[in-house]
């Protein structure tokens, strides 16, 4: 039922994401598995398990945002930074990564035919565009360090999502 880099993608993600977890100082509320009660409300997040929440991952995330269609390991990184950060900031990210390589996006959030065909695009500069993507993850976890000094406490955890090749 699902694709292999789907499979790929949610077990490299579940890696950085706990279990249940319901931390005051974590903007998700409840969570288990990076699925956060205030997203979904009807969801018993306690009990939630890893199947529930691969379903969950699959239809609300990869199927929406249309990573199929796009290469398996930026694919994955916008899939984990849908999750962590939520699907618009995700999606914009891609926008203002293949703005930066030359595309004309409007950088909207929104995982259109544009965005879709512009990263199809840009297949062959993979490894520009997760450069690209993680400097801005990583720009946006100081931001929220900065912005709010209670988030430190999760500086750390967020680090281990930024993938550095070496040289």
């Amino acid at each position: 039922m699902y694709s292999a880099a789907f499979r790929l993608a949610f077990d490299e993600t579940l890696g950085y994401e706990g279990g249940y977890s319901n931390d005051p100082d974590d903007a998700g509320g409840e969570t288990k598995y990076g699925i956060s009660k205030r997203s979904y409300p009807n969801v018993d997040i306690k009990n939630l398990n890893r199947d529930e929440a691969k379903a969950i991952y699959y239809k609300d995330f990869w199927m929406d945002l249309r990573l199929d269609e796009i290469r398996g390991d930026v694919a994955a990184e916008i899939f984990d930074t849908a999750v962590n950060m939520g699907r618009s900031t995700a999606i914009r990210f891609a926008q203002i990564a293949c703005n930066y390589l030359g595309t004309r996006l409007v950088e909207d959030g929104q995982m259109g035919n544009y965005t879709i065909t512009a990263l199809q695009a840009k297949q062959h500069l993979a490894s520009d565009l997760l450069k690209i993507l993680n400097a801005l993850q990583l720009s946006r976890y100081v931001t929220l360090v900065q912005e709010n000094p209670s988030q430190q406490k999760f500086a750390l955890g967020w680090l281990r999502r930024i993938q550095v090749t070496p040289t």
